[in-house]
């Protein structure tokens, strides 16, 4: 029986912020270079206290590329595992021309996650800050929230709702459950 609800977080430019490299914002490659974002501590913590369950979904190509190591990548989930203490981490190692089911757009990670955790991904939310999440999390069933840094989009999309950062995110998924919405 499903009944859990949860909240799927992107990890780069949503928990932690996003690099400038070549014009284009991209993940941190060095643990030095990895900086949580204002106010993402609290938000998890209003989350949790909420009784939703926190996953983190990340696509992490740069292991395959070989811009950044596994280690560092899991030296980086330590510290979200630690200081955010979300439930888990699910993360594609996958660049696009792999065609994996793990990799978003597809949902892959969200499905998985969904089985383990007896998930009501009807009553879900995905925050990201790409179309690759907006749309991995409409294929899985849940409701969207993009977080907007400004940033062009590769392609559109079209999420539920629009915000300016996880802390807003995180007011909102609250607010409709204030209200008995999902």
């Amino acid at each position: 029986m499903v009944t859990n609800r949860a909240v799927f977080l992107d990890r780069d430019g949503v928990i932690n912020a996003n690099l400038e490299r070549d014009g284009r914002q991209v993940a941190p490659t060095t643990l030095e270079d990895f900086r949580f974002l204002p106010g993402v501590e609290q938000a998890v913590a209003r989350l949790k206290a909420a009784g939703l369950v926190v996953i983190v979904v990340t696509n992490q190509p740069d292991l395959a590329t070989g811009l950044t190591s596994r280690a560092t990548v899991e030296a980086m989930h330590d510290l979200v595992r630690t200081r955010l203490t979300v439930d888990d981490i699910k993360m594609c190692t996958h660049v696009d021309a792999d065609r994996c089911e793990c990799r978003k757009p597809k949902p892959g990670m969200i499905l998985q996650a969904a089985k383990e955790r007896n998930i009501d991904l009807a009553r879900s939310y995905v925050v990201g800050d790409r179309w690759r999440d907006v749309e991995a999390g409409r294929v899985a069933g849940c409701s969207t929230i993009l977080v907007d840094h400004g940033c062009a989009q590769e392609r559109p999309c079209v999420p539920d709702v629009t915000v300016r950062s996880l802390t807003d995110a995180v007011s909102y998924i609250l607010s409709k459950a204030e209200a008995g919405e999902s």
